[in-house]
């Protein structure tokens, strides 16, 4: 059978039969790939803790028949700590669910990039709540063509002042003059905090302190226009 070696991130994984497992992994060279492990889920398992969510690591893939199997993995990074912290945990499984429905079948090693180092930030860095989703939302929208973070209306072009709206229907950013009935207004906390995560590197999300609820209101607005933008809802982090 023909091999294939991958880096690769456990984006879900199911029981599969008496003691497989059935993983989705998003890999730097194809995208997404389902694959079975086999026998993964026994104590004495080869291969045991390749098979968990969050996994970073190198795969082998053989063709089978139905599916791909993986004979071999090399754990990278288990991402551990964010299972150690409720807050951490939930806000990871959010970014996972996220890439789970933008991603593809295909390699976007842009995508996979950022995701390496938004899951890095979050798991080692002391980063604030909200963080790094809001910057990973962020820098999915932008890759879909939506450069909201301007200085001028989207739809009449005049220059923005201090009351802005955003509007859903067309995922970007509006003076009062053009808000419509899909329009929210947008605080001149939420979009300053907007343009300084879109700037800022994930390496340095530590160093950040948003005012006020600023981060949290980030996280609500990105949320919607996921919704709007994509036709689905991604897990939400709960207030807890």
């Amino acid at each position: 059978m023909a091999s294939t070696k991958v880096k690769a991130l456990v984006i879900e994984s199911k029981d599969y039969k008496e003691k497989d497992k059935l993983v989705t992994l998003y890999s730097l060279e194809q995208g997404k790939i389902v694959c079975i492990m086999r026998g993964v889920r026994g104590e004495k398992a080869k291969l045991k803790s390749a098979k968990e969510l969050f996994t970073f690591g190198e795969y082998i893939i053989e063709d089978g028949k139905g599916f791909n199997i993986i004979t071999q993995a090399d754990v990278i990074d288990s991402f551990y700590g964010l299972t150690k912290d409720i807050d951490k945990y939930y806000e990871g499984c959010a970014i996972i669910d996220i890439l789970k429905k933008i991603s593809t079948f295909e390699s976007e090693p842009a995508l996979f990039i950022e995701i390496i180092k938004c899951l890095q930030a979050l798991c080692y860095n002391n980063v604030r709540k909200y963080y790094c989703i809001n910057k990973l939302l962020i820098s999915v929208f932008k890759a879909l063509g939506y450069s909201f973070i301007t200085n001028e209306c989207s739809s009449c072009k005049a220059k923005l002042g201090a009351i802005k709206y955003f509007n859903l229907e067309i995922g970007e950013v509006v003076c009062p003059s053009c808000k419509t009935e899909t329009s929210i207004h947008l605080s001149e906390g939420c979009y300053s905090a907007l343009k300084i995560l879109s700037e800022i590197d994930y390496e340095k999300l530590s160093t950040l302190k948003l005012g006020g609820d600023s981060a949290r209101e980030c996280y609500h607005l990105l949320e919607k226009n996921f919704e709007w933008r994509t036709g689905s809802r991604f897990l939400p982090i709960p207030t807890i």
